[in-house]
């Protein structure tokens, strides 16, 4: 069993920022730079985050960041 496993294939910032162990606003602004891309989903735009997105930000080989994408 590796890192990651165990974790839904789209994060939400909290979940992000527990695992990376830093605050939620330093996700956000991370999306706006283009290091950690988001999703974003419904109307209200709430962001979601790869799984292989944060795997590759933790130098796990399983994932690398993809472009921003909207549902």
């Amino acid at each position: 069993m590796s890192l990651g496993d165990e974790w839904p294939d789209l994060l939400t910032v909290k979940e992000v920022a527990k695992i990376l162990r830093v605050a939620p606003l330093t996700i956000k602004r991370w999306g706006k730079r283009g290091k950690l891309p988001a999703i974003r989903i419904n109307s209200r735009g709430d962001r979601r985050y790869k799984k292989e997105a944060v795997l590759w930000l933790l130098g796990q080989p399983s994932g690398a960041p993809e472009t921003k994408t909207t549902l």
